[in-house]
């Protein structure tokens, strides 16, 4: 981990110590701002910083950038995901320093799902960079002050760099030194693809834990509240990488249907307690599909409130 100045509210947590709680906002497909504002509501003061998807699964969705700002207008920080599919490098480098320009100062960089995910197969992707290579682009305008072209920035950008990690995706040897590629590159925190297989993800910490991967590092684990047993078969079935063991499956299904989304929250809970007494950890991410009042009342059950006060978050 950086010594440096904390350059968000997210960070000073996780430079601090303290065990951090970030959320997905919620996709929108709506071009009045009052969608995300009511999100940004339901969100404030329940968790740390709210990730702006971008273009998730492969599906268009209100640009993250301007889902960044209309948090940033409610006081609540950002997490800004930027993906490589969609832009070339002169995209991805002007959409770092708009970013910066309008506030953001959390990134996660990601290559981003394939095309044939989505409801647009017929898109060219684009892929000029690759997740490794956008983390070090980041680093390189924030540290150097220059483009990649070298040509020299009149402000650099302030971010915290984030990544993203799969634990349970095979092989599964070869995750924690994709992971190490990624510090390397200039990654200071992840967060991890859902977590419902446990041992996996102790075994992934533990092999970070002996490459001293977790001192460079915050690694924030992904939780997700599924709202029905067809939703968490969705995830199985549709989503690639996933690791949904049966027996998540047949819980869902064994309650009523009725009560399958509160038998959603009490899965979220006990994962998220164990989460926590996984050394290394030192975080959440909670995730939810069309259930977005599931995140507050698992981050109060898990008894994670009330959170830091973000006094740094404010209209720029």
């Amino acid at each position: 981990m950086t010594d440096d100045a904390p350059r968000s509210h997210l960070h000073r947590l996780l430079h601090d110590g303290e065990f951090v709680v970030t959320a997905e906002l919620q996709t929108s497909d709506s071009a009045d701002p009052a969608r995300v504002i009511e999100l940004a509501g339901t969100l404030r003061g329940k968790v740390d910083a709210v990730n702006c998807t971008d273009n998730s699964a492969a599906h268009a969705h209100i640009a993250a950038m301007a889902a960044a700002r209309l948090l940033l207008d409610q006081g609540v920080e950002p997490l800004m995901q930027l993906v490589c599919r969609d832009r070339n490098r002169l995209a991805l480098q002007a959409d770092l320093l708009g970013a910066a320009a309008l506030g953001v100062r959390n990134i996660v960089c990601m290559t981003g799902d394939d095309v044939s995910a989505g409801d647009h197969p017929e898109t060219k992707p684009i892929y000029d960079l690759d997740s490794v290579q956008l983390i070090r682009t980041a680093r390189i305008m924030r540290d150097a002050g220059t483009y990649l072209s070298g040509r020299p920035l009149t402000d650099a950008p302030s971010f915290l760099i984030g990544a993203v990690e799969n634990p349970f995706a095979p092989p599964l040897e070869f995750r924690p030194m994709r992971l190490g590629t990624k510090i390397e590159a200039g990654a200071e925190f992840i967060q991890t693809q859902i977590c419902f297989n446990l041992d996996k993800l102790r075994l992934f910490m533990s092999r970070c834990a002996e490459l001293g991967l977790l001192d460079h590092v915050w690694v924030l684990a992904g939780v997700f509240v599924p709202n029905s047993a067809a939703g968490a078969r969705y995830l199985r079935d549709q989503v690639p990488g996933l690791d949904v063991p049966e027996d998540v499956i047949e819980r869902m299904e064994g309650a009523p249907r009725g009560e399958q989304r509160e038998e959603g929250i009490r899965l979220a809970l006990e994962i998220v307690e164990a989460v926590r007494r996984i050394p290394g950890i030192s975080g959440v991410h909670l995730m939810t599909i069309n259930h977005e009042e599931a995140i507050p009342r698992v981050v109060e059950g898990a008894g994670l409130l009330p959170r830091p006060p973000a006094e740094d978050v404010a209209i720029v």
